[in-house]
């Protein structure tokens, strides 16, 4: 962590501000409301066991086409309805109407409806809340201020001295247009208050049975979120027309919640849901659900979002540090952990009636982890840069883009046994022609034959070994493997040898001196590795096959390229040779057979 900062400093501090604040405003203004609520339903609107005794009494496309346009309806059918419901033996205990009756219809049917609902006594009918400014309108769906009340539309007289009222009012999100949200209580000015529809059913049932309500204005908010219960149709149903023909044996509903309402495409009265799926659910069924929510107390109220956001704000400023500061995997780990904690967090306040938006803090884990993703990738690219920038002066450009592709080679002492290739060339009669030469001169000679060498080291994927003095040494199989490398050392020394013509004639023309070369190769086995100490090493080969190919070298006249016989066993279905023989070498108690090579197969004439 340390180090991290070290390394980056104010431009750390500055990215995790950025993401701070980034954090803070997503979260303050639920710039991503949308998203955030379809993972949240996804984790938690699901279809789930009713616990509450709700029956829906559906107005349906059966009922519409025996009684006719709706529009058309007295009022008497309800008075009907009631009657069936509602007897000596059996009865609801509440009955909730999702209908508006606001202005009289008929004499006789709105005071034979208002009859009924007096006689059976436990009769909620819904009212509707008229809003003096809207916030927002789209997709005709209106978004309001629930504080700015300009008046309540009742049901008519004679039905509202008779009936218990609810507003059937509900707010879609503005984000989505999703049902979520329901109101409870809310004040209706000179100091009265009225229950919301779902609570008014709930309420009067609660009463029926004995168990009291709790005071919703009580709390922090009239408004909550609530959780679903049921999907679209799942709810006990039955047909208006069925009970009105007595096709539907009503003695069940005996002591329970009968709801009534729409429940055909023509009413406009369905919402979208976060557990319909797509599928539209109608109103009626969204008060049931709510009814369920209530019972069950699967009511959330939204966190403070300030607070919220401030928190969100901290914790992405450690996080990001947290994160960005680690290795790869230990980041991983932690932003998994963040992200699993986060949850869970929002699992428990949701269990405990309290909605926290879940997005922002995710995101900024993930943003400080792809950081540390590219951070790494540049660490590691600059280290590449740096291995081959160590290597690119003494091994081919494949050599190194192998060992940038490893990325931990390491420069360690230590040796390994390998069979190799080793190729030197020395240029004949140097010493002398030194001495009558400018130094200039001389350095510039010298250049060319090893900028020659050199690059007919790396065109074959040799690894340059050393200069030493006037010499080049060059192995072929190490560091790292290579195929065909004794055949790709005797072409090494074939490119020097056609390579040569040029520059001894241009320095017959510019010095009035021939230039010439030995070149020898062996294979075999031999020590590689770095020899030296921790502050100076030399990446070498060491053993026998490397003397040979030394003196093989030294042995060789002006333009001759002498092989071993180890070296012309692997390559000599490719190779022209002429036999020197057996010839004595320093150190060797044993001559050694060699041959000079003529041609190569594939290559041009030297």
């Amino acid at each position: 962590m340390r180090e991290f900062f070290e390394k980056r400093g104010w431009k750390a501090i500055l990215i995790a501000a950025i993401l701070a604040v980034l954090s803070f405003v997503v979260t303050r203004f639920s710039l991503l409301a949308s998203t955030d609520h379809f993972l949240m339903d996804q984790m938690f609107q699901n279809e789930s066991v009713a616990d509450m005794p709700i029956h829906i009494i559906r107005i349906d496309e059966a009922t519409l086409e025996e009684l006719g346009q709706y529009t058309d309806w007295g009022r008497g059918v309800y008075a009907e309805l009631l009657d069936k419901l509602c007897t000596d033996e059996y009865s609801p205990a509440v009955i909730g109407f999702d209908i508006l009756f606001t202005s009289e219809k008929d004499a006789e049917g709105d005071a034979a409806f208002a009859a009924a609902c007096a006689r059976a006594g436990n009769v909620v009918v819904a009212s509707n809340l008229e809003f003096k400014e809207k916030l927002d309108e789209r997709e005709g769906v209106k978004f309001v201020n629930r504080g700015n009340i300009e008046r309540v539309v009742y049901p008519y007289d004679a039905l509202l001295k008779n009936t218990r009222q609810g507003f059937a009012n509900n707010e879609p999100d503005s984000s989505d247009n999703y049902m979520r949200s329901m109101f409870t209580t809310l004040g209706i000015g000179e100091g009265k208050t009225m229950d919301s529809f779902a609570l008014a059913v709930y309420r009067a049932y609660n009463e029926s049975v004995g168990r009291e309500v709790e005071d919703y204005t009580l709390r922090d908010s009239n408004m909550y979120r609530f959780t679903y219960t049921e999907i679209p149709a799942k709810y006990n149903g039955v047909s208006l027309i069925d009970v009105l023909n007595g096709t539907k044996d009503v003695a069940e509903f005996d002591g329970e919640i009968v709801l009534v309402g729409a429940y055909a495409t023509g009413f406009m009265d369905a919402f979208s849901t976060p557990i319909s799926r797509g599928k539209p659910m109608y109103g009626v069924e969204v008060h049931a659900n709510i009814i369920e929510a209530l019972a069950e107390e699967k009511l959330q109220t939204d966190v403070n979002k300030v607070l919220l956001a401030g928190t969100y704000a901290v914790l992405s400023f450690v996080l990001f540090f947290l994160i960005a500061g680690m290795p790869l995997l230990w980041g991983a780990i932690v932003s998994a952990a963040a992200v699993g904690l986060q949850i869970g967090a929002s699992v428990l306040l949701y269990n405990s009636g309290h909605y926290m938006t879940l997005l922002p803090l995710p995101i900024v884990v993930v943003l400080s982890y792809v950081y540390a993703i590219v951070m790494h990738y540049l660490a590691a690219h600059r280290d590449k840069k740096r291995i081959s920038d160590a290597f690119k002066k003494y091994v081919a450009p494949q050599v190194v883009e192998e060992v940038a592709k490893q990325g931990n080679y390491e420069l360690k002492l230590g040796g390994q046994k390998k069979d190799i290739a080793v190729l030197f060339v020395d240029i004949r009669g140097f010493t002398p022609m030194s001495e009558s030469l400018q130094p200039e001169q001389v350095v510039e000679i010298l250049n060319e034959y090893l900028a020659l060498t050199t690059g007919a080291i790396f065109k074959n994927g040799g690894t340059l070994d050393k200069f030493i003095g006037d010499a080049t040494m060059a192995v072929f199989n190490s560091p790292f493997d290579l195929d065909d490398y004794v055949f790709r050392a005797v072409c090494t020394a074939w490119d020097i040898a056609a390579g040569s013509k040029q520059i001894e004639k241009m320095f017959i023309e510019r010095f009035g001196k021939t230039v010439s070369y030995g070149i020898g190769v062996n294979c075999g086995d031999a020590v590689i590795g770095n020899i030296g100490c921790d502050f100076r090493m030399d990446y070498t080969a060491i053993g026998d096959t490397v003397n040979t190919a030394a003196r093989l070298e030294s042995n060789a006249k002006a333009g001759q390229i002498l092989i071993s016989e180890y070296v012309y066993e692997r390559v000599k279905d490719r190779v022209e040779v002429n036999e020197i023989g057996e010839i004595p070498l320093k150190g060797k108690s044993k001559g050694v057979m060699v041959y000079e090579v003529k041609a190569v197969a594939g290559r041009e004439e030297a």
